[in-house]
């Protein structure tokens, strides 16, 4: 549920990240992230701090938050569902276990994408993406009884790696999940397979009415891995999609849009395929969450260790140039949402085999950790 920010707070915060542009930035400050109160009261007015919120998590993936703002975070490779309540002041408390989901955790497999029902008031339901021994699957988690998670679309291709997971709720009131190729990258471009596509269903799992493909869920198709979905102020859909070796992806996405995988990453000449409005060089990207702050698309970034903030204009193009910031400060960045604090949330994720040396990565004492950031300290050119 990514609907508790006010249309104020995003606009506010839209202006600060995009100015991390002017300017340099102060040198990077030493020691550990100082545990501040929450800023009070209008945005202009608060200072520029970060906020370290929990540690010692397992893989941090799925991220949201309930309609009482406390946080849900899923790790991947536990299964664990975890809940952060934060109070009226902005204080956020310990992490508390939820419950465990019966999970695979093979490769890049687990516990993925969360979304919170937008009926989550009557219906207390928690929609999880998560990998099993036979498939990835989507299911109702409903969190006020201990009942077993319940399926409502089976048989997405697994594998060790490539599984997507990206599960968000439109402005239409239907579910987007992002699936991977799971390493059959033909699979991306058959419309019968689940595989490199981007589905819409109902909160049944049923497919949803208006898609492109009768009787199917299928919303896109020519995915390699996707694993962030952002809507813009206009409701335009975008797609952060990590590519192979050539470029990572921000697709625009239409419906019945073909994105070209495995025949080509980044743009390409064929009017078959839909190219992306922006790319990166994996070795500064492989970027995972996203979330626009009004026209601003902020995504956390694996391989790349940053967060890239875009800034678009009124025609959904990249107007300038994307700013990277918070550069290996906090290793890999997995997940990125605006919580109803009006504060980034961040999850890092460098617990999970893939932060090394070898890699210019180094893990925390503390990881992996969720983070969040206050407006002000991303004008400041930090985050």
């Amino acid at each position: 549920m990514r609907r508790l920010l006010s249309a104020a707070a995003a606009a506010a915060a839209a202006l600060t990240l995009a100015s991390c542009s002017f300017g340099e930035p102060p040198e990077p400050e030493t020691g550990e992230p100082p545990n501040l109160p929450t800023p009070t009261g209008e945005p202009q007015e608060q200072t520029s701090f970060m906020d370290v919120v929990a540690e010692d998590l397992e893989a941090p993936w799925g991220l949201d938050f309930l309609p009482d703002g406390t946080a849900i975070v899923g790790e991947r490779t536990t299964g664990r569902l975890l809940t952060i309540p934060l109070a009226e002041d902005g204080t956020a408390g310990e992490p508390e276990e939820l419950r465990t989901v019966d999970i695979d955790d093979l490769g890049e497999g687990g516990l993925l994408g969360l979304a919170v029902s937008p009926e989550y008031d009557t219906d207390t339901t928690v929609y999880a993406y998560y990998t099993t021994p036979t498939d990835n699957r989507i299911a109702k988690i409903d969190t006020s009884t201990d009942a077993a998670p319940e399926p409502i679309l089976t048989g997405i291709p697994a594998g060790p790696d490539q599984n997507g997971g990206a599960l968000e709720f439109g402005p239409d009131g239907f579910l987007y999940a992002a699936t991977g190729d799971a390493g059959d990258g033909m699979a991306a471009q058959d419309p019968e397979s689940l595989s490199g596509k981007i589905l819409r269903i109902t909160p049944e799992g049923e497919p949803a009415p208006g898609n492109p493909f009768p009787d199917s869920p299928v919303y896109t198709l020519g995915h390699r891995t996707v694993e962030g979905l952002a809507w813009n102020a206009a409701g335009r859909l975008y797609a952060t999609e990590i590519g192979l070796d050539v470029a990572d992806e921000v697709n625009l996405i239409e419906p019945g849009g073909n994105y070209g995988w495995p025949h080509f990453e980044g743009a390409d000449t064929e009017d078959a395929y839909t190219d992306p409005v922006l790319t990166w060089e994996p070795f500064e990207a492989s970027c995972a969450g996203a979330v626009f702050l009004d026209d601003t698309l902020v995504t956390a970034c694996l391989r790349g260790q940053r967060l890239w903030t875009v800034q678009f204009d009124a025609s959904g193009t990249p107007a300038g140039e994307p700013q990277a910031v918070a550069v290996n400060e906090f290793g890999r960045l997995r997940s990125v949402t605006m919580g109803p604090d009006g504060m980034l949330w961040v999850t890092t994720s460098n617990r999970d085999g893939q932060c090394t040396e070898e890699r210019g990565c180094t893990p925390h004492d503390t990881d992996d950790r969720i983070i969040r950031f206050a407006t002000g300290y991303a004008a400041q050119g930090r985050v």
